[in-house]
């Protein structure tokens, strides 16, 4: 009898978990290749598969492919469990949140519960944060799955490519021999690899633009001010930004969406009160391009680019023409070539102490000079650490202060030297191409890094940036066109980028070995 019993109680058991699961029943592997947050959500409400099934799909194709980019650094090991958990959610509530069961790939400097946060650094291998960031509060809340975190430039240092001393040399999925760009290079390689649906960057001077651009992804560089950098490893805060990078305009600006906010940890972000929407979505119109003006910044396109490079940027003023635009071309922003001069400052030093200071506190590293004792195996670390540890604010002129976008005097004069410009002409945006060059090699990734025009205007000015795919050069090397608005013009942006991305689609996968 109690044989019997027991053996009632196991049957019991079992029909009780799997009625929990509600397995959907499918026989087809789930194909990852461009998966969309609506493609997913519409799964989900079709019953095709679950966020536990997607999940797994993911964890499977890392494993599969990863060892050919190198571009995860951590698995979330709570990924499986927050899907069944978001899987029962929407079983018994029969509502999915906004991005319910999306699995994302975070860049590794920004603060995750749980999780490593190293800025690929040694000193901060053995860093697991108490609490999530500010913004991954936000994108969790809203459903979000972390799935892993990526690989990066050593504390970010490098926009030429991606090398951490806990992770290595990620390379560019479309050619493996050449660099995905930094430092964001991780996420942008995983993205569009397809290793996750969605991914998180961040950008000082290029780092979610310039690795975008390289791995055919769209990335926003949002106004500063809109989205708060709390909890995030600093490079230099007066310039730092975190954003979405993902395979599409519809993507990018939901999860923009949900990481628009004050923070009073960054009080950056109150200069956004008043300036926000509470639906970015609406501006996704496919003939947002018709009836724009748009200007052609020759002064950056036509800074020595590669002539591959030249002819799609060409095609795509002709694109934006036939799609409705009006092009002002040349747009000439007086006194350009003088006032992108002397705008970087090194304050390294006194942001990265203060994070580890509030975040990190560990006894033996408080300062920067803890962190060189430790040492990295990354020669060029190396060489920027001894750097910022011997120069501190402007070194073109030390008497000005170094100050945010909307205080600083040689960052406000080149706002309004450009948007001045822009009013006078009615310009909606200007554009010019995100890299002038192509993808660097990775053994010669120095010698070759040329043509970077992510570095020239948005840091210091403050303004947004999105690089939205422009097509491919030899070696089946993507290259990305980008649009520069005014301060808190992303609805404009929105609109534009998604009329040319919808008009040209020009986004398509690598090919892996083995894929």
């Amino acid at each position: 009898m109690g044989f019997s019993m027991k053996v009632m109680k196991q049957i019991l058991f079992l029909l009780i978990f799997f009625s929990a699961c509600s397995t959907p029943a499918f026989e087809e592997p789930i194909n990852l290749s461009e998966l969309t947050i609506a493609q997913i959500h519409k799964a989900y409400l079709e019953n095709a598969f679950n966020s536990l099934q997607l999940v797994e799909a993911y964890l499977e194709r890392i494993e599969k492919l990863d060892s050919f980019t190198n571009a995860i650094t951590t698995i979330n090991p709570e990924a499986v469990s927050i899907a069944k958990t978001l899987d029962k959610e929407y079983r018994e509530t029969g509502k999915l949140r906004p991005l319910h069961g999306i699995p994302i790939i975070v860049k590794d400097n920004i603060n995750t519960k749980g999780l490593p946060t190293t800025a690929g650094s040694l000193a901060l291998r053995d860093f697991i944060p108490e609490e999530d960031a500010f913004i991954i509060k936000r994108l969790v809340d809203a459903g979000a799955i972390i799935l892993a975190k990526s690989n990066m430039a050593e504390w970010a240092f490098s926009p030429m490519h991606t090398e951490s001393s806990t992770a290595g040399i990620t390379r560019n999925p479309y050619n493996l021999d050449h660099v995905p760009a930094g430092s964001s290079g991780g996420t942008a390689a995983a993205v569009a690899a397809n290793f996750g649906a969605i991914g998180l960057g961040t950008d000082t001077g290029n780092s979610i633009r310039g690795p975008s651009s390289h791995c055919a992804l769209v990335g926003f560089r949002t106004t500063l001010g809109l989205i708060s950098r709390s909890a995030i490893v600093p490079l230099a805060l007066r310039n730092d930004v975190v954003g979405p990078m993902c395979r599409t305009v519809e993507d990018a600006t939901k999860v923009m969406q949900i990481m628009v906010g004050i923070d009073p940890k960054d009080p950056i972000t109150k200069y956004s009160e008043g300036k926000t929407e509470e639906n970015y979505l609406q501006f996704l119109d496919k003939d947002g391009l018709k009836g724009a003006r748009i200007g052609v910044l020759r002064e950056l396109s036509e800074e020595n680019p590669d002539d591959e490079i030249s002819d799609l940027f060409e095609k795509a003023i002709a694109d934006l023409e036939s799609l409705g635009a009006e092009i002002i071309d040349p747009t000439i922003v007086p006194e350009f070539s003088s006032l992108r001069q002397n705008q970087w400052c090194s304050v390294f030093r006194a942001d990265l102490e203060t994070y580890l200071v509030e975040y990190v506190r560990i006894d033996g590293i408080k300062t920067l000079e803890d962190i060189i004792k430790i040492g990295s195996k990354s020669e060029f670390a190396t060489n920027r650490l001894n750097r910022y540890a011997g120069v501190q604010g402007r070194p073109g002129h030390p008497q000005i202060d170094c100050l945010d976008a909307y205080r600083d005097v040689r960052r406000v004069a080149f706002r309004q030297s450009i948007e001045n410009v822009m009013d006078s002409l009615q310009l909606d945006a200007i554009i010019y191409p995100t890299w002038n060059n192509k993808p660097a090699r990775i053994d010669f990734f120095q010698e070759e890094y040329d043509g970077d025009n992510n570095q020239v205007i948005a840091p210091h000015t403050g303004q947004p940036a999105f690089t939205v795919p422009m097509g491919y050069i030899g070696g089946n090397l993507p290259v990305g066109l980008q649009f520069l608005g005014r301060m808190y013009d992303e609805p404009i942006l929105i609109r534009l980028a998604y009329s040319y991305e919808q008009g040209t689609m020009h986004r398509r996968t690598p090919q892996l070995e083995g894929d």
